[in-house]
C-alpha cells in the first residue's frame, strides 16, 4: 500500500511521532506491508526544530521522498499509489480553505485519509470511512481499507464524486449562475422606467446618505447595477458626523435622495434637499424613541419606508405623519446565498444572532436551552454576536452590565448550561455560520424586523420566536410562541429529522416568497420613480405580500 502526500508542508506540524515512526512503519508492525512516498521539496520554516525533525522523518524506514515535481509528475507519482493522505494539524481544522490535494487525488480516483472537520464531512458525509483524528487513526483506517475492498472503493466513490463538483466545466456553470443573480436581466418594470432608454437618455441621479448601511447595502448594490440610475453615496462619518459641503452638493444634484435610518441625516436632507427633487427616509426602530422624527420637515419628504407594517403604524401614530406618507417594504435576504447544506447534527443546534443590547433577553434563550436539556442533552445553543462590553454606548449602562453578568454566570455554574453554549465573533459568514443551526430564536422585548429569523428561514432552519410586538405582521403564527416554555415545546415537537427538514423547507419558502433580494430590490427601483401608495406593500401589490396572519 502507498499512501502519497504531494507536499510536505501537508504534514502536520509540529507532530514529534513523525520524525519517530511513520505510518508506514506503524502498519508493518501490523502485517500490513506499506511505503509511504512523499512528494515536494517545500518545508515550511516553522518556529523550533521542525525542519529538522522533517528532514529525519523523510530518512525514516518506509519512507520514499521524491522531491519537488511538476504538477503532472506528482500527480503521475500520485496515481501509481493506493491512498492520498491530507491528514494535517488540528489547528487547521477550523480552516475555511479546501485542500487542492484531496481533489486531485479524487480526481485520480484515490481515496484520501483526512481530518474529520465540518467542511469535509460536508464534501464527503459524515459516514466517510477514511477520518482520522491521530495517527493511530491513520493507521487503522488505512488498514481497514487495505482489509476490506468494498470500504475501499465506497471511499474512493465518495472522493472521486466530490471532485467532480470542482470540474472547470461545474465551475463555470456555478460562476454563470453568480454572475447572472449579481447582473439579472432587466424586468418589464424596469424596461419601462428607462433600462432600455436610447443612448444619451439622462439617467435618474439617486443619493444614499447615511452612516450605517449594513441593512440597505445590498439593495445599494442592485441599484448601481441599474443602467437607467446613477447612484452616488454621502456616507456620514456617525450618526451626526457629516461633510455638510459634500452633503449640499449631493443635494443640489440628486433627483432622488434616500436616507438610511431616520436620524440627523433625514433631518438635513429635509432642510436642503433642492426643490423638485424627492426625499425618501427609510425608519427602523431607534429613531421612533429618539427626538429625530420631530425635527425632519415632512413637507420635504416624499416617502417614509418602514420595515413592518407594525413599525409603520406607530410611525404614524406617534408622529403624527400622513398616512399617505408612510409604506411599508421589508429588508432584502439573499435566499441563495443562505441556502446552503446544513451539518449534520443542525436539528440538535439552536442559534441567536446579536445579543447587544439586554432587550435581545439572552437570558430567555438560556431558559430554552435548559428547557430543552433537561430531557436532552445534544441540543446546544450557538450565539453569533459582538460581546456588550465593544458598545461602549451599552456598557456604560449598569444594568446592561449586570444583565450580561448574570447571563455568563448562569453560563458558567448551571449544570444544564456547562459546555452547552457555544460564542462566535460578529461577522459577514452568517451563511456558513447557519449551516450548523437548526433552529433560530428571536427572544427579544422588541424588534421592528429582526432579520436573523429570515436569514434562519432562508437556510432551511426553523424560526422560533417570542411573540414580541409586531412580530404577526412580518412572521408566519406557526412560528411564534408566548415564551422560552413554550418555544422550547415547538422545538421538542421537530424532533423527528421529517419533521424538522418539513418545517424548515416551509419556512424557507416563506422567506422567499416575502424576502427574497431580487423582489424587494424591484420593488426599491420602483418606489424611486413613484410614490408607494401606502395601501400595498410595494409597487406591485403582489409582490410584497408580507408572512403574517391579518
Amino acid at each position: 500500500m502507498n499512501g502519497p502526500l504531494d507536499q510536505v508542508a501537508s504534514w502536520p506540524v509540529r507532530t514529534a511521532a513523525v520524525a519517530v515512526m511513520s505510518p508506514a512503519g506503524l502498519l508493518a508492525a501490523r502485517g500490513v506491508a506499506a511505503e509511504l512516498h512523499m512528494i515536494g521539496d517545500k518545508i515550511h520554516n516553522a518556529p523550533g526544530d521542525y525542519q529538522q525533525r522533517m528532514r529525519s522523518a523523510l530518512d525514516t524506514k518506509g519512507v520514499t521522498w521524491h522531491g519537488g515535481h511538476s504538477r503532472e509528475d506528482a500527480l503521475r507519482l500520485a496515481a501509481s499509489c493506493d491512498i492520498g493522505l491530507s491528514w494535517r494539524h488540528p489547528e487547521l481544522d477550523a480552516s475555511l480553505e479546501l485542500s487542492t490535494k484531496v481533489l486531485e487525488y479524487g480526481a485520480i480516483g484515490l481515496p484520501v485519509i483526512l481530518n474529520r472537520t465540518p467542511m469535509h464531512e460536508g464534501l464527503l458525509g459524515a459516514d466517510y470511512p477514511l477520518f482520522a483524528a491521530s495517527l493511530t487513526d491513520v493507521v487503522d483506517v488505512a488498514a481497514a481499507a487495505a482489509a476490506d475492498p468494498r470500504l475501499y472503493r465506497r471511499a474512493a466513490d465518495r472522493t472521486r464524486m466530490a471532485a467532480q463538483q470542482f470540474t472547470l466545466d461545474q465551475a463555470a456553470e456555478r460562476l454563470r449562475g453568480y454572475i447572472a443573480r449579481a447582473l439579472p436581466p432587466a424586468s418589464a418594470q424596469e424596461r419601462g422606467s428607462g433600462a432600455d432608454r436610447p443612448p444619451g437618455a439622462t439617467p435618474l441621479k439617486v443619493v444614499v446618505a447615511g452612516h450605517d448601511l449594513k441593512f440597505f447595502t445590498p439593495l445599494l448594490d442592485y441599484l448601481r447595477l441599474q443602467p437607467d440610475l446613477e447612484v452616488r453615496l454621502d456616507k456620514w462619518a456617525a450618526l451626526g458626523k457629516h461633510d455638510a459641503g459634500v452633503s449640499r452638493e449631493l443635494a443640489g444634484w440628486a433627483d432622488v435622495v434616500i436616507c438610511e435610518w431616520c436620524g440627523p441625516n433625514a433631518v438635513w436632507y429635509s432642510k436642503h434637499k433642492r426643490r423638485g427633487s424627492r426625499l425618501l427616509v427609510r425608519l427602523h426602530r431607534f429613531e421612533l424613541e429618539s427626538h429625530y422624527p420631530a425635527q425632519v420637515r415632512i413637507g420635504a419628504v416624499s416617502q417614509v419606508i418602514c420595515v413592518s407594517r407594525h413599525y409603520a403604524r406607530l410611525c404614524r401614530e406617534r408622529t403624527g405623519w400622513p398616512q399617505a406618507k408612510v409604506a411599508t417594504l421589508p429588508n432584502a435576504i439573499d435566499i441563495t446565498q443562505m441556502d446552503r447544506p446544513k451539518l449534520d447534527g443542525a436539528r440538535f443546534h439552536l442559534g441567536m444572532v446579536g445579543i447587544v443590547p439586554s432587550r435581545k433577553r439572552l437570558d430567555l434563550a438560556l431558559d430554552v436551552l435548559e428547557e430543552l436539556r433537561r430531557e436532552d442533552d445534544r441540543y446546544l445553543l450557538f450565539i453569533k454576536s459582538g460581546m456588550p462590553w465593544e458598545h461602549w454606548w451599552v456598557w456604560r449602562n449598569p444594568a446592561e452590565r449586570e444583565h450580561y453578568a448574570a447571563a455568563m454566570r448562569r453560563v458558567q455554574r448551571s449544570p444544564l448550561l456547562h459546555g452547552a453554549v457555544v460564542f462566535d465573533d460578529a461577522g459577514p459568514d452568517v451563511p456558513a455560520w447557519l449551516r450548523r443551526v437548526g433552529f433560530v430564536l428571536s427572544t427579544s422585548d422588541d424588534e421592528s424586523f429582526h432579520v436573523a429569523p429570515a436569514e434562519g428561514m432562508a437556510s432551511r432552519a426553523v424560526p422560533v420566536l417570542r411573540h414580541w410586538p409586531g412580530a404577526e405582521t412580518i412572521y408566519d403564527m406557526r412560528w411564534i410562541h408566548d415564551g422560552p416554555a413554550e418555544m422550547a415545546a415547538a422545538i421538542v415537537a421537530l424532533g423527528a429529522e421529517d419533521d424538522w427538514q418539513l418545517a424548515g423547507d416551509v419556512a424557507h419558502a416563506q422567506a422567499a416568497a416575502a424576502f427574497s433580494l431580487p423582489r424587494v430590490c424591484e420593488a426599491w427601483h420602483g418606489l424611486l420613480r413613484e410614490d408607494l401608495d401606502p395601501s400595498v406593500p410595494g409597487p406591485d401589490p403582489g409582490t410584497l405580500e408580507l408572512l403574517g396572519s391579518r
